[in-house]
């Protein structure tokens, strides 16, 4: 039987560490960010959600979660990222897919519905990330002006989301079964 965060009311001191080792790659990964998209180069791109959703489909969507608070709190506020406006936008993001996608995949666990769940997961972040940007971005950055910004940017900003999501699920499928025999390791 495999450890998961949502099936048992014992967490183990493994368990406790492998999840803080996932977090800790995840925040060195936050640390190398790059623009994707030429035209709207303030949207910059990690690997960080890597090491979360390979952790939420280990351990399980509230474990995801946790993780993706931590790493989120982190980047934003000890590591120099936007601060509040970061937090709360990573948090969407980020959580938004690995809840999806680790529901789903924890479910039935197989490589078809791993595929499934992700698809299903980068289209729910693109659009909770669409109203996120288009309500929360204006709130922190200059009201309605920014707005305006903000739709004139939205096509980039859901391709942004897109591609986000399919890097984030080719990589995490490509490594996942390579690194799960660790991660299950009892």
């Amino acid at each position: 039987m495999t450890e998961n965060l949502n099936t048992t009311n014992k967490i183990s001191a493994k368990m406790i560490a492998k999840m803080g080792m996932m977090a800790a790659i995840a925040c060195v990964f936050g640390l190398f960010r790059f623009p994707i998209l030429p035209m709207v180069p303030f949207l910059t791109y990690d690997f960080a959600d890597i090491p979360i959703i390979i952790s939420a489909f280990a351990f399980g969507p509230i474990a995801g979660l946790l993780i993706t608070f931590v790493v989120s709190f982190i980047q934003a506020f000890l590591l120099g990222g936007d601060q509040l406006y970061g937090f709360i936008m990573h948090v969407l993001a980020s959580g938004t897919f690995v809840l999806i996608a680790s529901l789903i995949y924890n479910g039935h666990k197989s490589k078809k519905v791993a595929i499934i769940s992700m698809i299903i997961a980068t289209i729910a972040m693109i659009i909770v990330m669409g109203f996120a940007n288009y309500f929360v971005t204006p709130y922190y950055y200059g009201g309605a002006a920014m707005k305006e910004v903000v739709v004139q940017l939205m096509p980039f900003i859901l391709l942004f989301n897109l591609i986000k999501g399919a890097a984030n699920s080719i990589i995490t499928f490509v490594i996942y079964k390579r690194i799960s025999p660790f991660l299950h390791k009892q």
